[in-house]
Formats: structure tokens, sequence, C-alpha cells
């Protein structure tokens, strides 16, 4: 569907952690206008498109982004204002080769991304469709996702001492979406129930899941699929799953995991993990071994890819090329999907596509400072990619994603569930 830009604006505003970050609003030839939230991540890949930061120290600590906003309000502007494109792609190309560096480091990813989705939302108003059904392609089928609901929080998420960063449940035996975030929202509760009962705190790491001073991950485990089954579930595929970020980026140094005290080689790690599958209703695991450690990656795949959804984030950095060399080389069986990681919609959803003629699965997540927009609901639905994590069933900037997919289940008839 062609369209002309008529304005496009940017602000520095607030994300979930209290740290800046880039909103766009998009206004095309007919008056349609929309806006778009910027998320940032703290855990994040060394390849990862480059969030455009000040570095001013007396704004912000630094981080203050009154850079990438001008260079919207500036450079982007300049060049779009009053300029037709023939689709999304025409106009992600065009931001681009205005930026001209391989990872968007000139103008900012954060500032690409906020525009590119500011502008198919817009397409979305101009058209009269919703958002998904625009970021639905001829390839693949809408459908609503399992929620995955990050539940404890460590790693960089949390002021504890527990390495693995996040912990999630998936109701992957639930009948629909609906029933799916009520399942999250029960255990939830009760999990924060049992916590308190132990002794532990109850406060909220950055994606809204709490964090217990607890260091070694089995303890996590244990808990888990025991509030699972007092809030009613059962554990494991049919009831309620456990999904597992350890983030190993993040606690590898000098060619060694250091988990809960203890120092691993890879095949210790792979080793371990091996064993909590065995022994805890695990079914995906993410980022399971550091970014630079494929060799890790690719025996993790050979040991446990039958078993496991072996999900690469901090690896693959949703970019295509990097995802197709993962998928040469057997480094996983699945990648997790976040926007402002490449840096426009349309290399979003390429990255999909490159998983899914691998046949791959994907999921839709969330960074760790959101804001209130629930774009990736959208998108989950309309790539049909049947999986989405947007933190904790609690705290707005999260569950604007989860309510946003229960409004869409409420007006379609759509499948629910993991991708066949």
């Amino acid at each position: 569907m062609p369209f002309t830009v008529t304005d496009v604006a940017a602000t520095e505003i607030l994300d979930s952690r209290g740290n800046p970050t880039v909103a766009v609003t998009v206004t095309l030839g007919d008056g349609s206008q929309a806006r778009a939230g910027v998320p940032s991540g703290a855990s994040t890949g060394s390849r990862e498109a480059v969030e455009l930061r000040d570095g001013d120290r007396s704004r912000f600590g630094g981080k203050g982004v009154l850079t990438a906003v001008g260079n919207v309000n500036g450079e982007i502007a300049d060049a779009v204002r009053g300029r037709a494109f023939g689709d999304p792609a025409e106009l992600d190309g065009a931001l681009i080769d205005l930026d001209g560096t391989p990872t968007k480091s000139r103008l900012g990813a954060n500032a690409i991304i906020g525009v590119s989705m500011a502008a198919v939302r817009a397409l979305a108003t101009a058209s009269g469709r919703p958002l998904w059904q625009v970021l639905s392609g001829l390839d693949t089928a809408p459908r609503l996702p399992v929620p995955h609901f990050n539940v404890v929080n460590g790693g960089v998420h949390a002021p504890n001492a527990l390495d693995f960063q996040e912990f999630m449940i998936a109701p992957l035996g639930a009948p629909n979406l609906t029933e799916a975030v009520r399942a999250g929202a029960e255990v939830y509760a009760t999990l924060r129930g049992l916590l308190a009962g132990q002794g532990h705190a109850t406060g909220l790491g950055d994606e809204g899941g709490f964090a217990p001073m607890i260091d070694r991950p089995e303890d996590v485990l244990r808990v888990l699929v025991e509030a699972i089954d007092a809030a009613g579930y059962r554990p494991g595929p049919e009831g309620v799953a456990i999904a597992l970020d350890p983030a190993a980026s993040e606690f590898f140094d000098g060619g060694k995991y250091r988990v809960a005290g203890e120092t691993l080689s890879s095949d210790d790690m792979i080793d371990r993990y091996e064993t909590l599958v065995t022994d805890f209703p695990v079914w995906s695991l993410e980022d399971g071994l550091a970014e630079g450690d494929w060799e890790g990656w690719v025996r993790l795949c050979d040991r446990l890819g039958d078993r496991l959804q072996i999900v690469g984030d901090d690896l693959l950095v949703t970019n295509p090329a990097i995802i197709a060399e993962a998928v040469e080389r057997g480094a996983g069986n699945s990648a997790l999907i976040k926007l402002n990681q490449i840096g426009t919609v349309t290399e979003t959803l390429a990255a999909m596509a490159v998983c899914r003629g691998a046949g791959w699965t994907q999921m839709i997540s969330h960074r760790s400072g959101e804001t209130e927009d629930s774009f990736i609901a959208d998108l989950a639905v309309g790539s049909g990619c049947g999986q989405i994590k947007s933190g904790a069933p609690a705290r707005g900037e999260r569950v604007a994603k989860y309510n946003r997919l229960i409004e869409i289940e409420a007006a379609e008839d759509l499948p629910y569930g993991l991708a066949k």
C-alpha cells in the first residue's frame, strides 16, 4: 500500500527503568498519525544495532537520547518528509541508506526503529486494519502466541546473587490466550506467597519478576514447580512448562562460565542443562552459552536439540545473516526476535523468514527497558510465530502487551498456541 510521509517528530521520554528513550510520531498524507515508543535492553549482544546515547554525564548519567531525537527531527525528517513510498520496506530501505553504517550507529538504531514502527502503525490506521494484519505476510498465517512470563529475575535484571537472568512460565496446555494469561497471573500470585513464606523479599526486577536472594538455579526451579502445582496447574507441556534464559554471556569470563560460585566449561554447562531438563519441566533454553562460544552452541544443540527449544538471542541479535550462519552451523533451533536489535521492521520480518525457511521456531521479545507500546503483541500475532515474552504478568509496560493480545483474541477468531 503506497503512502506519503508528511511529518516525522521525536521526543525524549522515559522507559520502565527510568532511563531516556525515543518516542516517534509519523504523520501520513491522508492525516493518519501514529506514535511508537522505542524499547531499550540492558543485556545486549555485541553485534546489535547501535542504540545512540548522548554521553553527556550531566544529563541522565550520559544516557540521554537528545542526539537520536535530533536525528529524527532533523536529517531523517528532511529526507522522508513529503516523500512517497511504495510500502514500509521502501521506507526502511531509505532509512538504512541514509544512515550508511552496518550497525545504524550514525543516526542511531533507536531513532530508525522508532520511525519504522510508527510508520507501519500509521499505515494500519490509514488502511482501517489492525496492526497485526499489516504485519502479516503472504507466507504466514496469524496466530495468538503462547505467553512466556518472566516470574523470577536475576542477572543484570535484578539486585540479587542469581546468575541466570530469567525464569519463565509458559502455559503450553492452555486452551486459549485468555486462559494462558490467567494461568500466568495465578502462578505468579502463588509464587509470591511461597517466596514470602520462605522468608524471601518479593521485590521486583526490571521485568516484573521476583528477585529473591537465591543463587542456585535449581532452587528457583523447585519453587517454580511448587507454585505451578499449588496454583492448580500441571507442571509440564500439558499444563505450565518452564523456559530459561540464563543470558550466559553475562557470566562468561576468561573462557569459563561462573554460576553460583562454580567455574564451568562449555561442556560442564551443557551437562548441567541436561540435568536441569531431566529433573524439571523445562521446554525452552535461551542463551544457554555465550555469544562467542559457537562450538559450544553446536554441541549443546547436538546434545539437547531433540528435547529442547534452543533459542539464540545475544548470539543472533535478530540479524538475518547471522541467523543464516547459525542455521548452517547447527547452532540452535530457534531465534529470539527483538525489533530494536536489528533496527527496522522490515529486517525483523526478514530474520523471521530465514528462521521459517530453516524450520526454526521464533519467539517475539520485549526488552528490559520498555514503554507502554504494545507493537510486539501485534507482531507476534501477525507473524504467526506462536510465542512471545514480555516479562511478568505485572507492571503496566509488561501487561500492556498481554492485554493487547487479549483484546485481539476478543475481536478475532484466530488459532492459539505454538506454531505448527
